[in-house]
């Protein structure tokens, strides 16, 4: 079933959209609310027309050393040291026993510092002067704005727990209302102090094309096809065809294709060494084509270079040439995002790193989970795993061997289902009616056709009666 475009939704005169271009973390989320939203477009924290020169330069400070830290768990020597030093400055502390934890952390002592310097006046200069509503990915942007006494602030939360530095520098006088994408983030806030009334749990915002709408078509026809390739001796439905077919309907019966696994390393290319040591053992399945696998290199060429390299000293580039290994690379954020997203409707497996993309497990789509980097992502793998949609890597070398035990076993077929019947999925739409109302929610699911326009206002109705 495809989506079709019928014109752009009207951009909310009063609403920013802003982001920040450290990793895909937060730009992810704001490019699939940028799309469903129409000619709404993404600004950038770090960026004109929201930050001074002395305002960018402190940001890319920052970005400098995400980046470093994210790398570094790999590199030798002070690898280990500097892993150590992202860990204290993404802790995140134990939630048991329930206790006040308000207090401020270096770490939001270091930004309410930053914004006594001048970080954030520019955006919340424009917000005050335009009168405008921000809806943000970051936590920068709605801390910052707060600090300088803007209000109209919603914080789109993209991990499912997070450090003091996403509350309030004061929790207590803030009136950022933020969107939640579990429960457990809820439970956070509130014990940083954040009031009731300003938390709801709305999920992530995963892409309108990947779901369909407030009914799921398109996430329920991805999912009937990619459980008949994630189960090809019948070991899952055998337990499972009974619930299956009555949330799904019929499987199809025909057009079995072999497994698709997509391997995704991060914005800063973290983990893209890990080719090199499970490449080598998926080759022959690959050679007889039982395998196909896409290796995301995102925007970064030298990611993409490292994978040829593999693909060379695997001896698979005849493999390659037959289109049975691909390497996703774009030039920009926008065109990286719209070609994973259309690489996702025909991915059966997703292996990477516990970031935001662990959320998309709930599209049905099996994640294979690598070593986490970071506090958040620590905690992200333990949310997937515990809902079920989420399976920790084994021994890269032996990857030929416990891949094909667990595609054979139905592991990998659990895990779709689980992901899609436990995880959230309709946070874009819950996102949007809670910015901008019922009737802005109903304008887009409009503006793209998956049945008879009036359908899609039933459904929004039918959407919000569940909540």
């Amino acid at each position: 079933m495809s989506v079709t475009p019928l014109s752009s939704a009207a951009e909310s005169p009063r609403l920013d959209l802003v982001a920040i271009d450290m990793g895909y973390g937060h730009l992810r989320p704001a490019h699939a609310l940028s799309e469903f939203l129409g000619q709404q477009s993404v600004l950038l924290a770090d960026r004109e027309p929201l930050s001074s020169d002395a305002e960018q330069k402190t940001w890319a400070r920052a970005r400098t050393v995400y980046e470093l830290l994210s790398r570094a768990g790999r590199l030798p020597l002070m690898g280990g040291l500097l892993g150590d030093l992202l860990q204290g400055i993404t802790s995140i502390p134990s939630l048991y026993p329930v206790r006040d934890l308000s207090r401020r952390t270096l770490a939001v002592k270091l930004l309410e510092d930053a914004a006594q310097k001048g970080l954030g006046r520019g955006l919340a200069a424009r917000l005050q002067r335009e009168n405008r509503t921000l809806l943000t990915t970051f936590f920068g942007p709605a801390v910052l704005s707060a600090y300088h006494d803007c209000e109209n602030i919603y914080c789109v939360v993209t991990d499912s727990d997070i450090n003091r530095v996403w509350a309030p520098i004061n929790p207590r006088q803030s009136s950022i209302h933020y969107l939640a994408p579990t429960l457990r983030v809820r439970r956070r806030l509130r014990a940083y102090g954040v009031p009731q009334e300003n938390i709801v749990v709305t999920g992530y915002p995963l892409p309108h094309q990947l779901v369909g709408g407030p009914e799921a078509p398109l996430l329920r026809e991805n999912l009937r096809r990619r459980l008949v390739a994630l189960d090809p001796r019948g070991a899952f439905l055998r337990e499972c065809q009974e619930e299956v077919s009555h949330f799904l309907g019929d499987l199809p019966k025909d057009g079995r294709v072999p497994p698709h696994l997509v391997f995704a390393v991060g914005g800063a290319g973290a983990q893209a060494e890990l080719v090199r040591e499970f490449l080598p053992s998926l080759a022959h399945s690959l050679r007889r084509g039982k395998l196909k696998l896409t290796l995301v290199a995102g925007l970064r060429e030298e990611v993409a270079d490292l994978f040829r390299q593999v693909i060379h000293s695997s001896d698979l580039e005849e493999e390659q040439n037959a289109g049975r290994i691909n390497i996703l690379l774009e030039k920009t954020h926008d065109q990286y995002f719209r070609s994973f997203n259309d690489l996702l409707v025909s991915a059966d497996i997703l292996w990477t790193k516990p970031s935001e993309l662990t959320f998309y497990g709930a599209l049905g789509i099996p994640l294979l989970l690598s070593t986490p980097v970071g506090s958040h992502e620590r905690e992200n793998r333990t949310w997937a795993i515990n809902s079920g949609a989420g399976i920790k890597q084994m021994d890269l070398r032996h990857t030929g061997e416990w891949f094909w035990e667990m595609v054979k076993d139905g592991t990998f077929a659990g895990a779709a289902w689980t992901g899609y019947m436990r995880m959230p999925k309709f946070g874009l739409y819950r996102i949007v009616e809670e910015v901008q109302g019922k009737k802005a929610l109903e304008d887009c699911l409009n503006q793209t056709v998956i049945g008879p326009p009036h359908s899609n206002v039933a459904a929004a109705e039918s959407f919000r009666s569940r909540f």
